[in-house]
């Protein structure tokens, strides 16, 4: 595992770096400019609260490619339905957050520091960090947000208070931004997101993806 220096923005290639783990390096910082640098590389952050910042770039990778999208029959009457409104950039501050306050599984508090909430700011300001809201009855009930690398959408955090709420947003993000995304990035694995399609590609064949395009 390669340690960074916090003064200096690089990364070790991991198309170069075998890692069992998919631990790629640990320490350096959490800047917007080595985050953004980061997910060109196909690496981000994921850590425990209290310790060494670890950089992650997982062999197999779960994404998601749009033409894949496997919508329910109960889904596809929530969504006919319109039983849930949406929108994209309205309110990222209160999505990040609840992701943030959000319990998760197997989880020991949240990886979404002060920090790092206060750099994806910064990147959302910029035009970088994306969030969906689901919104019923006028409140906010599900969302995410995630990172625009070109085409690809590097899905970061999600949260929900109402059964259905976030795997509505994310079927509604696909369908609407057809033309404007190759792949979402899912990361690690979870059922949730398998069930509408998620499967595992290579790291080789996704940072392939990734290289073009920051090429484009």
């Amino acid at each position: 595992m390669i340690l960074l220096n916090p003064n200096e923005i690089s990364f070790p290639d991991p198309a170069l770096l075998e890692s069992e783990s998919g631990v790629m390096a640990m320490g350096g910082d959490l800047s917007p400019q080595r985050l953004y640098f980061a997910y060109q590389l196909g690496i981000f952050p994921w850590y425990n609260p209290g310790e060494e910042i670890l950089w992650w770039c997982p062999d197999p990778r779960f994404v998601l490619f749009p033409k894949d999208l496997k919508i329910s029959k109960s889904m596809r009457k929530i969504m006919r339905d319109e039983v849930f409104t949406f929108t994209e950039n309205k309110d990222f501050r209160e999505v990040i957050e609840a992701c943030k306050n959000t319990f998760r599984k197997d989880q020991e508090g949240t990886w979404l520091s002060e920090e790092l909430v206060s750099s994806i700011m910064q990147l959302h300001e910029a035009g970088i960090a994306k969030s969906i809201e689901v919104w019923q009855n006028e409140k906010l009930v599900g969302g995410f947000y995630g990172m625009q690398i070109g085409k690809v959408f590097c899905g970061e955090s999600m949260f929900t208070k109402v059964s259905n709420a976030s795997k509505a947003g994310f079927i509604h993000f696909i369908q609407s931004q057809k033309e404007n995304l190759d792949l979402i990035d899912c990361q690690i694995h979870s059922e949730h997101l398998e069930s509408l399609g998620a499967a595992m590609i290579s790291k080789k064949d996704y940072l392939k993806i990734l290289k073009q395009q920051n090429e484009s």
